[in-house]
């Protein structure tokens, strides 16, 4: 189950030996992998420390304001790639993270979500 988690991330490293080979534009696939790793990183550390919080307003700010930082990250980082490295690197990095953003999507249909409600536990009143 670790595996289809983290299926994106492993995408991502395994495609730079086909960068390589291939001479695809490389400043654009290192900084869309750095963007990805850092987004990655930072929402598991924040849903760590969300589910450590009692406050249910207080966990969605924490979650929405991971999400909206993850966008920037990613959107700054296709511009870097774009305007320091050139066109093709943007659009290498722009389309390494569509592929990334892609499969983690899907595989987050697959995978549990650590911050989903729990079932009632049998013989507890339910809320309907």
């Amino acid at each position: 189950m670790v595996l289809l988690r983290y299926l994106d991330v492993c995408l991502v490293l395994a495609t730079a030996p086909f960068v390589l080979i291939a001479g695809l534009p490389l400043f654009g696939y290192l900084v869309a992998t750095a963007a990805w790793l850092l987004t990655r990183l930072g929402t598991a550390f924040v849903q760590e420390r969300a589910l450590r919080v009692g406050d249910a307003k207080v966990r969605a700010g924490m979650q929405v304001g991971s999400m909206m930082g993850r966008i920037w990250i990613v959107v700054l980082a296709i511009l870097l790639a774009r305007f320091v490295g050139g066109k093709d690197d943007g659009i290498m990095a722009a389309a390494l993270l569509l592929g990334a953003f892609t499969v983690y999507f899907v595989m987050s249909f697959f995978t549990r979500n650590p911050l989903a409600a729990k079932p009632p536990a049998h013989g507890s009143p339910s809320a309907s």
